[in-house]
């Protein structure tokens, strides 16, 4: 029974940081790491699927193998996350919504600003 809650929840987690590509207050990054803990615990198959086969596979191997992310990635994520919050400011009339966005932006680039990058040297080591 517990295996396949795990699986159910790990299922859904791959589907929602799937979806938090696009959508800017869905993040994709803890969902993928649930997804990752939830599959190592409960399917050896799908755990080896999303860290070898996926389209997040190499962003999970690399974190954890460095706790970090790989060089080029932070510029693509921040930038990523600045159009979708602009489009979604854009779309958005209403003024404490817009805010609420500016404020959740703005903890999401501290903590982008503040997760570490791997360099070259360091990835070889």
């Amino acid at each position: 029974m517990q295996r396949t809650i795990l699986i159910i929840i790990g299922w859904l987690a791959v589907v929602l940081g799937t979806l938090g590509v696009v959508l800017p207050l869905l993040p994709t990054t803890p969902f993928i790491l649930l997804a990752a803990w939830c599959f190592a615990r409960s399917s050896p198959r799908f755990h080896h699927w999303l860290v070898h086969r996926s389209w997040f596979g190499g962003y999970l191997r690399h974190w954890q193998q460095h706790r970090a992310m790989p060089p080029g990635a932070k510029p693509r994520a921040i930038a990523l996350i600045l159009v979708t919050f602009a489009i979604s400011l854009w779309l958005v009339d209403i003024l404490w919504v817009r805010i609420l966005l500016l404020g959740i932006l703005s903890c999401l680039l501290i903590f982008m600003w503040r997760i570490p990058v791997v360099d070259e040297k360091q990835q070889k080591s």
